[in-house]
């Protein structure tokens, strides 16, 4: 029958001397029995922490929904480093102490940031605790905001910037792409932000062109080109900053005879998209929306890349 134990004679012999021993022998199967039969354990929780510079309400609006749409398998919290009235609850200290709290064991912060070579990337690794201090003038952002590192003993892992991503390249590729009217003969300029320094400048440019490389690649354009506003730069260091990226885009027109489709990479609209970008391209020859990265699915995808790289790299041997 099913569920006896069948035993056979010579075994039977062997039980009535040996009883001790058969008694030992059942209650290791059970013991074997019960633990296949628990499930296997949940993988610890990891949660998110999105950290973005910050601006009035809509543009923060944009970074919280992006949030909203992310899977990562654990909960997602938004730190803003720039706090005010549409920022309200969204310190870094006060999103990770909450993260804790719902039973996060590890923490992945990803800096909503275009380069990792920028004075707010350098503030991110001050609050997860990679930096032991930071300039004046950035220590000083964060305080007036009561911005400090987390009193939590959950360990926080910091992720890269979007710098050369896929993910982001292919959201670049697809703006432009949307704006251009016949793209196998029209030219691309890409044109982020950028720091106030020479040697941070030269590191943006550099994964710049990669995201440059990967959009010519992608897509059918005869040329693309990229550049920085350096927009908190000294007044003369941001007029030559705008001049050079006017030289090209006349030289990209030249060359293809149509307008050049121009591509903010910044991370949503605002002030920059909408106003200073336009006045210094003002009587040239391109096509420009003013369309930021936000809310193109490929931040999302980015964000959860991200997360998946580092509990990856948490896990490796």
């Amino acid at each position: 029958m099913p569920g006896l134990l069948r035993v056979s004679h010579i075994g039977r012999r062997w039980i009535r001397h040996n009883p001790n021993a058969f008694r030992a022998g059942l209650l290791a199967a059970a013991l074997l029995a019960v633990s296949d039969a628990v499930p296997a354990q949940e993988p610890a929780s990891v949660g998110t922490v999105l950290v973005a510079h910050g601006g009035g309400a809509a543009w923060n609006e944009q970074v919280i929904a992006v949030a909203r749409q992310l899977e990562t398998g654990g909960s997602v919290g938004v730190a803003f480093l720039m706090t005010g009235d549409s920022a309200s609850g969204r310190r870094f200290q006060d999103v990770v102490g909450r993260l804790a709290d719902a039973g996060a064991v590890k923490i992945v912060v990803v800096p909503l940031l275009v380069s990792s070579h920028s004075g707010h990337y350098e503030q991110v690794r001050y609050l997860v605790g990679e930096a032991d201090s930071l300039s004046p003038g950035m220590l000083r952002h964060l305080e007036d905001g009561g911005i400090a590192p987390p009193a939590t003993p959950v360990p926080l892992v910091l992720t890269a910037a979007m710098d050369g991503s896929p993910e982001i390249a292919e959201a670049l590729r697809e703006r432009a792409l949307s704006l251009a009217e016949v793209p196998e003969q029209q030219a691309v300029f890409i044109v982020g932000h950028g720091p106030n320094s020479a040697e941070r400048a030269a590191a943006w440019m550099i994964n710049l062109r990669v995201l440059a490389d990967s959009v010519r690649s992608g897509s059918p354009f005869r040329d693309v080109k990229v550049g920085l506003l350096r927009d908190d730069a000294p007044p003369a260091v941001r007029q030559e900053a705008v001049r050079r990226m006017r030289d090209i885009i006349q030289l990209q027109h030249e060359l293809t005879g149509y307008p050049v489709v121009v591509v903010p990479v910044l991370i949503a609209r605002g002030r920059i998209t909408n106003e200073k970008i336009p006045a210094d391209l003002a009587g040239m020859p391109v096509t420009y929306s003013g369309d930021a990265l936000l809310p193109h699915p490929g931040v999302a995808r980015w964000i959860e890349a991200r997360v998946r790289q580092a509990v990856s790299a948490a896990h490796a041997p």
